[in-house]
């Protein structure tokens, strides 16, 4: 039996108290049971049934994924809740906050009328913020609680959120001013619960998944590899997916706003995250689960700052190459007892592991500017839609056409594309994937500048410099499906760049930084919102014609840039599993 189906469990052992054992410990010591963390063991599988692949195997046989365990698929099923709540109320921030609400025969919706520059610099600032609190979350996790009580007490603090958002958009509160100021606290309240929740779900959700070597099988009379890494990559794919389905909320409450009111699109949120609370308490005793073992990130802080002080003091050392070298200690051959070389060889061990996160999260500084490209999606595309004849639609609808692709992509990418291009010997790695996703974003900025272009030239407001009036029409005359292709191609980058990104993240960091890497990498969407901030300035008439062709000429030069940066990283990663 392997280790992903004692995973299941579907015994009555699944309410025994377990702990995880660490194989590549340094030295082993007993966790204490508290209330606060329920462990679990995994018992190792005996190995002597399992045949690992040699070379020459790994080369020639194909890799197919292993089976997903069923705490794996609960933790998939409580991210497809919390993005339904996500997207469900964010992405009616720009009509909520840009228009004034609808009188008369304008059927445009709105609340706040706070127009599109202050509706854009908010929702980009709630993009920021959800997108920094994550390091907090990580820290919390890895310091005091662990993963799963860190993403249940968050979410707790995300519904405090909801309510706060739904009761301040009542009518009576949107008359007598108090939707402004709440929305502002919404947004901090909300932020700081899903931060907590988007640093630990996805590697909680990984560490459901024990095999870390691959093992040959046979699979209807064919012999096969079940590969961790495939395994992994298809988590993902399927953790992305359950995302976009969530996502696609967003048809169900932009109509509703359009046609009824906005606290009852953002009541529908509210009820369906309450799922995500109950699926965490019903699958508690299933989740395998880490003790804390003390910040990561403080500890990583402390560890550079030695560093720097270090290099200051000793000046270039030939023995030392990276920087973090400088804070590792040399152990001496006399005067050291047994202790102190343990100490010092565990954290030896720590500032290895340091830098290979370092060398990981180097591929996340172009995330930034891919962010940059992305976040039109769901702002400035909304307001873009607005000058165009939506008809019966709501404006703010299309943005559904991102979540369709993916949910129809993803499952024909991860079992029928991908596994073709394994069988065919394609290595379509994963830096490859994520330079192939600033491509598709940069065609998908080209394209919103040609719709931009075209609704300039096309009457009656052309330009908008001059605004029209209420009794005006508010729209040009050209259709708003002109704007699919450009959600098509940012769905598309989405697949290559974004999931690739938290498959990197997770399968290149040391199993001890894992919440960290996944944090830092979502650290890198906090950077490009602010990033966006600066772009405020120009989403104005007409200026955002070449604001779409500045961030279509960047992505597309970015993406080329990072293949060739990073072209050599996969092939080291390769062979360093090939090695072990």
């Amino acid at each position: 039996m392997s280790i992903a189906e004692e995973i299941e469990l579907n015994t009555v052992d699944a309410a025994e108290s377990r702990i995880i054992e660490e194989t590549d410990a340094v030295e082993s010591r007993p966790i204490e049971k508290t209330d606060a963390v329920v462990s679990r063991i995994i018992e190792k599988t005996d190995d002597s049934n399992e045949i690992q692949p040699t070379a020459e195997e790994m080369s020639t046989l194909e890799r197919v994924a292993d089976r997903i365990p069923i705490a794996a698929w609960l933790i998939v099923i409580c991210e497809l809740c919390e993005r339904f709540a996500f997207y469900g109320i964010s992405g009616l921030f720009q009509n909520y906050i840009e228009f004034p609400p609808a009188t008369g025969n304008d059927t445009q919706p709105g609340a706040l009328d706070r127009g599109q520059q202050t509706a854009t610099a908010l929702t980009m600032f709630f993009r920021f913020f959800a997108y920094l609190t994550p390091i907090i979350g990580a820290i919390l996790a890895d310091q005091l609680w662990g993963k799963y009580k860190t993403i249940v007490v968050s979410c707790v603090v995300y519904m405090v959120g909801l309510l706060v958002l739904l009761f301040t958009s009542i009518p009576p509160a949107i008359e007598n001013g108090v939707a402004f100021p709440g929305l502002i606290v919404a947004i901090i309240i909300l932020g700081l619960g899903t931060g907590g929740v988007k640093s630990n779900v996805s590697p909680l959700m990984a560490e459901q998944y024990s095999r870390t070597k691959p093992i040959i099988t046979v699979i209807k009379g064919k012999r096969q590899i079940l590969d961790p890494d495939v395994t992994m990559q298809s988590m993902f794919n399927w953790f992305y997916w359950a995302i976009n389905i969530g996502a696609l909320s967003l048809i169900l409450t932009t109509n509703i706003e359009k046609y009824l009111s906005f606290w009852l699109a953002y009541l529908i949120p509210t009820v369906v995250f309450v799922g995500a609370i109950i699926v965490l308490i019903i699958g508690r005793n299933r989740y395998v689960q880490k003790a804390p073992s003390g910040s990561l990130l403080i500890r990583a802080t402390r560890v550079t700052a030695t560093a720097i002080r270090m290099r200051w003091r000793m000046g270039k050392q030939s023995d030392r190459s990276s920087l973090l070298d400088y804070a590792k200690v040399i152990p001496s051959s006399i005067d050291h007892n047994e202790l102190e070389t343990g100490t010092e060889a565990n954290n030896n061990q720590f500032i290895d592991d340091l830098k290979k996160a370092v060398r990981a999260c180097r591929v996340f500084a172009f995330y930034p500017l891919y962010w940059i490209c992305y976040n039109q999606f769901g702002t400035n595309l909304v307001s873009q839609a607005a000058q165009m004849n939506v008809g019966p639609l709501p404006n703010d609808i299309l943005q559904n056409i991102d979540p369709l692709v993916l949910v129809i992509a993803i499952p024909v990418f991860d079992k029928l594309i991908y596994p073709s291009l394994r069988r065919f010997k394609i290595n379509f790695s994963a830096i490859a994937r994520i330079a192939a996703g600033f491509l598709c974003v940069s065609l998908g900025m080209a394209w919103s500048a040609f719709v931009q272009h075209l609704i300039y030239t096309t009457g009656p407001n052309y330009t908008y410099i001059n605004k029209p009036s209420s009794n005006e029409q508010q729209y040009n005359n050209i259709t708003v499906a002109w704007q699919i292709p450009a959600y098509f191609f940012i769905a598309l980058s989405e697949i290559f760049a974004s999931i690739t990104g938290l498959e990197y993240a997770f399968t290149q960091a040391p199993a001890s930084m894992k919440s960290i890497v996944m944090s830092l990498f979502l650290f890198t969407s906090a950077i490009g919102s602010a990033l966006n901030l600066a772009l405020v300035p120009v989403t104005v008439n007409p200026k955002l014609l070449w604001m779409y062709a500045a961030l279509a000429i960047e992505s597309f030069v970015t993406g080329i840039v990072f293949f060739f940066v990073f072209r050599n990283d996969q092939k080291v990663h390769v062979e360093e599993i090939s090695t072990k």
